[in-house]
């Protein structure tokens, strides 16, 4: 079996059906609050993400069993081979958003990209589930992008931004943020999830997002086609999105916009902050 042609929708589905019941599960933050080791993207492990991972991998598991090969790129586990591994990349965070899903704060989402190849450019599908709002973002390469199966394109473009979303918003780096962006943003909103926050921006719900910080594959892939079959642009910095690897070590800076003349409000707003 080729691992592009898989039903990665289905897969994801299935994947959401066991994660609403470990979440169901597990409804306090006390519960949601258990440490198990460090994930081999660096951050600490809760046990609900050891648990969402898993599911994930059960489908992966069942996939490669069937005769596909693809290299599983994860939050938690890290790069792990599949059969001969090859070119197909899958890059997963099974949890995006882990302090909102802890604290019990809905916005939190499941993000699945499935690529031909090593870079942001060769993204073939992406799937991003908002847990919060039970709401279905997806995209095919060159087929659009859908909400919960219906078409979906960006707002307008301008210049002027009526809602920009923020991510990795510590209150430190907020300050020159804000000064940068007086004057041609209207409203700012802090999700919690660089996946929904992008979604939002195919949706039309937002005009533009970054990040205040650095972020990895497993937070933007699937996102950021979404973006960009609905319309959008997506920037990483300077880089072409050939030369943005979706390797786990990787850490990118990430904007989304309607389009260039948005993208260029949030850029020069980034260029002023420093």
């Amino acid at each position: 079996m080729d691992a592009l042609s898989a039903d990665w929708l289905g897969i994801c589905r299935r994947i959401v059906a066991v994660q609403r019941q470990l979440f169901e599960a597990t409804p306090g933050s006390a519960a949601r609050t258990v440490y198990e080791g460090v994930g081999e993207g660096g951050d600490r492990s809760l046990v609900i993400d050891r648990r969402c991972e898993d599911a994930v991998f059960a489908e992966l598991e069942e996939l490669a069993a069937a005769g596909a090969s693809f290299v599983a790129i994860s939050e938690e586990r890290g790069e792990v081979v599949f059969a001969e591994g090859g070119a197909v990349r899958v890059v997963i965070d099974p949890i995006d958003g882990s302090l909102n899903t802890r604290r019990t704060l809905p916005s939190h989402s499941l993000s699945i990209a499935v690529a031909s190849g090593p870079s942001m450019a060769d993204v073939e599908f992406g799937y991003v589930y908002d847990f919060g709002a039970s709401e279905e973002f997806a995209a095919g390469r060159d087929r659009g992008a859908t909400l919960d199966g219906g078409r979906i394109d960006v707002a307008a473009d301008a210049e002027q931004l009526e809602l920009l979303g923020v991510e990795s918003a510590a209150p430190g780096s907020m300050q020159a943020l804000e000064q940068a962006l007086d004057g041609s943003v209207f409203r700012l909103r802090v999700i919690g999830s660089i996946a929904i926050t992008a979604a939002y921006v195919a949706a039309g719900r937002l005009d533009g997002m970054l990040s205040l910080r650095s972020c990895r594959s497993v937070d933007i892939a699937a996102a950021q086609l979404i973006v960009r079959e609905a319309g959008g642009a997506v920037e990483f910095g300077r880089l072409a999105l050939d030369r943005v690897d979706l390797d786990l070590a990787a850490r990118y800076p990430v904007a989304a916009g309607a389009g260039e003349r948005s993208l260029g409000t949030i850029r020069n707003a980034i260029e002023e902050a420093g």
